[in-house]
């Protein structure tokens, strides 16, 4: 069982006053970045290696387009990834973003329950 996010209460922040929610694809774009870097690449040598425009390699570096997998692939390769790899990566940032936000939002407070609709995921 997976919990969801429990239904705001009165007592919440307005949405735009609370951290939004990390997307994937701003993850994945700063694991490319950050093993491109580590690696002293341009994005030139990276795309022209990936076979992808530089132009569509930024854009994933900053969030800004959602891959296939098969570019992911091809741009994980290109850095000596694979596209599993990649996926760890970003998957680790993501626990570690929420964990991060979970401590904040208990030394702010109790958090309120969770109400009927507040829900579980039963996964398979």
């Amino acid at each position: 069982m997976i919990p969801l996010r429990p239904l705001p209460t009165a007592a919440d922040p307005a949405p735009r006053d609370r951290p939004r929610e990390p997307l994937w694809r701003d993850l994945v774009g700063e694991v490319l970045r950050r093993e491109r870097r580590a690696q002293g690449r341009t994005l030139k040598d990276v795309s022209d290696a990936a076979r992808i425009s530089m132009a569509y390699l930024s854009e994933l570096e900053r969030g800004r387009k959602e891959a296939s997998s098969e570019v992911l692939a091809a741009a994980a390769q290109a850095l000596g990834l694979t596209l599993a790899d990649v996926l760890a990566l970003a998957g680790e940032r993501l626990v570690s973003l929420t964990a991060a936000r979970t401590r904040d939002r208990s030394r702010s407070g109790p958090a309120a329950p969770a109400g009927p609709m507040g829900g579980v995921l039963l996964a398979a």
